[in-house]
């Protein structure tokens, strides 16, 4: 690194110390240190910097490089400490460690029941184990899934629970390019999943509730009400809910869907956005009261205790905590009449909530909040100074413009990375509805302060309804215009790193006219297109067959080059939230688009022949076909519970493979297994062992 970089990093001291915690954290995330070692490597950097601190002045100057390493050399001994003691399936008294199917469980509700379409669902926590006679105190927390039921339903935060069914471990579908929903739900702690019946769950009389957080559930569920009463109409209430305290269960999916494609989901996801447009508030009323003695000694005080109720009140999600940690910082300095740098303070919020939680790193949200956040700070107002406006109102525009061309500079490769698409009117959407949205925000904070008087609360909560109706119907049509997202976008690591380097050295040459940052960020560009390139040539000769894991559901994909021909049930061309979970992620990961015209060949009684392979499936209309000689086949795959034997199977075909899909009971599919053993014959299930992946 150069004299000038480290002379630039010296301005940034958490800068400094964010990046080997960093590093640290995702080393041992990915290799899997044991702690020992960790905790070795850290004494080892304590006791050379001991020895360090004890030489002569002239050594330390001319080792004054050893500080860095050895600081460096802490804070990833710190990272991968905190990572390895936060991962739930490493504490002694892990309830995966402990637990035997069959064995009897306590459990504590930690939230009031979500209501589903089919079951009540939430997050509870283990507290013991009957293992081998004796109750042993476990840690962990799991999913329930309740049956509707009249006494089930009741069920609240804190009720203690005794159940004696045994405890499915999360896993992922297997389906290529799919979310890891099990990484997903260890970095919460969750690591088991069951679903209960009446006669599977005893009601105990003791109940285990934080008085904090009970309160904090009443507030949430006064506000749900309060919402509910004045402002009409489903859509109009998720909305509302949704951008006031971030409850989503209300949203409709499709609405939500629209959002996504328009570039303004963030407005319903509650983030720092919330947390920033109340900060301006708060700063509004006392610019106005500062006139009085005395208020600004209490400025931060209120402004700190308004954000954190707001924060805890909105459930502490990391998206709203990290907003709540930057602006503490902000006001902490602002208060004590410190100038903060903002790269500063960013990287000391990130560095703290890093701490707290490590899992955060991979927090999508965490993601691209920071690279908004850095993107604004940064290009906001290269971008306003390319144009100039006399009129007010026009300058105003173009300032909000501005914001929100800067904001997309930096996030660009992380939506592309992780979201596939790209919201291709992001301007038009957010020029209106990022006022819009804070306009409904501080409607609705008076429409609690003023809930008390009917009257009043309803008028107000009219004008929200027509106001947020006019936000959804807006972003709606948006949608409705051909070519409003981009989607099938799809980069790897590499891509997404080597685009960040060619937009970041692009943007210092385009500020500082650095000539060496040009030539570097065409490097970058080259490597980005000749590896999009190679992509794209493989693309075009791949040819696999895909049968999906999805639950209770027959869904295949046969992919040649950049098309796919689909194979199952119908549900799943219209429900279009299964498709974008289950089928999509593949889709995207292989650059694939549907296809009516393909080179396969389906013949009578589902067989398909693709090239030199031929795939058989069997569903519930399967007959005995009884023929004079076995049929040879590739591939069979059975779907729909079919009536029939492994070893019917064997007398009409010659089969490689039997994939048995998803439609399937697993009672069958176990059944089935035993067979395909006992004939010593290759099988793959797909609900246990996830999606069936081929190539041709």
């Amino acid at each position: 690194m150069t004299s000038t970089g480290l002379h630039t990093l010296k301005k940034f001291p958490f800068v400094r110390l964010l990046l080997p915690l960093i590093a640290g954290i995702t080393f041992e995330w990915y290799v899997q240190v044991e702690l020992l070692y960790i905790l070795l490597a850290a004494v080892i950097a304590i006791f050379l910097f001991i020895i360090y601190i004890l030489l002569p002045i002239s050594k330390k100057f001319s080792l004054r490089w050893l500080q860095g390493i050895l600081l460096t050399a802490l804070l990833a001994s710190l990272g991968g400490c905190i990572t390895y003691t936060k991962n739930i399936t490493h504490q002694k008294d892990w309830i995966g460690d402990h637990y035997h199917a069959g064995d009897n469980v306590i459990i504590t509700l930690e939230e009031p029941l979500v209501e589903k379409d089919n079951s009540f669902k939430a997050v509870a926590s283990v507290n013991a184990v009957k293992e081998k006679k004796v109750w042993r105190n476990v840690t962990g927390k799991i999913l329930i899934y309740l049956q509707k039921d009249t006494s089930l339903n009741k069920l609240g935060y804190g009720s203690q629970l005794l159940i004696n069914k045994p405890l499915q471990s999360i896993t992922n579908s297997g389906n290529p390019g799919a979310f890891d929903y099990k990484r997903y739900s260890i970095f919460q702690n969750i690591t088991h999943q069951v679903f209960l019946k009446q006669d599977e769950v005893i009601l105990l009389p003791a109940k285990n509730i934080n008085w904090l957080q009970q309160k904090l559930f009443d507030i949430r569920s006064a506000t749900i009400k309060t919402i509910q009463q004045n402002i009409k109409g489903e859509q109009e209430q998720g909305v509302a809910e949704a951008l006031l305290i971030g409850y989503r269960n209300d949203l409709d999916k499709d609405l939500v869907q629209a959002y996504s494609n328009t570039g303004v989901v963030h407005i319903i996801a509650i983030s720092g956005l919330h947390i920033g447009m109340i900060y301006f508030l708060l700063n509004l009323i006392f610019i106005r009261l500062r006139r009085f003695k005395g208020i600004n000694y209490l400025r931060p005080f209120i402004i700190l205790f308004v954000l954190w109720t707001f924060t805890l009140v909105a459930g502490a999600v990391p998206s709203i905590l990290r907003s709540a940690v930057m602006f503490t910082f902000i006001v902490i300095g602002q208060a004590i009449n410190r100038k903060t740098n903002i790269y500063n303070t960013l990287a000391a919020s990130a560095f703290c909530m890093l701490v707290y939680d490590p899992f955060m790193l991979w927090d999508v949200g965490f993601l691209l909040s920071y690279a908004a956040v850095i993107s604004i700070i940064t290009f906001m107002q290269p971008v306003y100074h390319w144009l100039y406006f006399e009129n007010k109102l026009l300058n105003k525009i173009w300032q909000l413009t501005s914001v929100t061309i800067s904001a997309q500079i930096l996030t660009l490769p992380v939506v592309v990375f992780y979201f596939h698409q790209f919201p291709n009117f992001f301007l038009i959407t957010n020029m209106l509805v990022v006022p819009l949205s804070g306009l409904i925000l501080y409607g609705e904070i008076l429409l609690l302060c003023i809930s008390f008087i009917s009257g009043f609360a309803s008028f107000v909560g009219k004008i929200l309804y027509g106001l947020i109706w006019f936000m959804n119907t807006f972003i709606q049509h948006i949608n409705n215009f051909p070519f409003s997202v981009w989607n099938n976008l799809q980069i790897n690591i590499f891509q997404t790193w080597t685009l960040y380097g060619f937009i970041v050295l692009l943007c210092v040459w385009l500020l500082r006219k650095s000539l060496a940052s040009f030539i570097i960020s065409l490097v970058f560009f080259a490597s980005f297109v000749i590896s999009v390139s190679v992509e794209m040539i493989y693309r075009n000769q791949q040819q696999k067959l895909i049968v999906y894991n999805v639950p209770k559901q027959s869904a295949m994909d046969i992919i040649q080059g950049d098309k796919y021909y689909f194979v199952g049930d119908s549900v799943l061309l219209k429900d279009y939230s299964l498709q974008n979970f289950h089928l999509k992620p593949a889709r995207n990961l292989f650059h694939t688009t549907s296809s009516n015209d393909t080179i396969l060949k389906i013949f009578p009684d589902n067989l398909i022949k693709i090239e030199n392979v031929s795939v058989l499936i069997i569903d519930n209309s399967f007959k005995d076909f009884s023929p004079s000689k076995k049929t040879l086949l590739d591939i069979i795959v059975i779907c729909k519970n079919p009536r029939l034997s492994i070893s019917q199977l064997q007398n009409e075909f010659a089969c490689k493979e039997i994939i048995f899909d998803s439609s399937n009971p697993l009672w069958k599919i176990e059944r089935w297994k035993k067979e395909c053993d006992s004939l010593h014959l290759r099988f793959h299930s797909v609900p246990q062992q996830g999606a069936f992946v081929m190539d041709l």
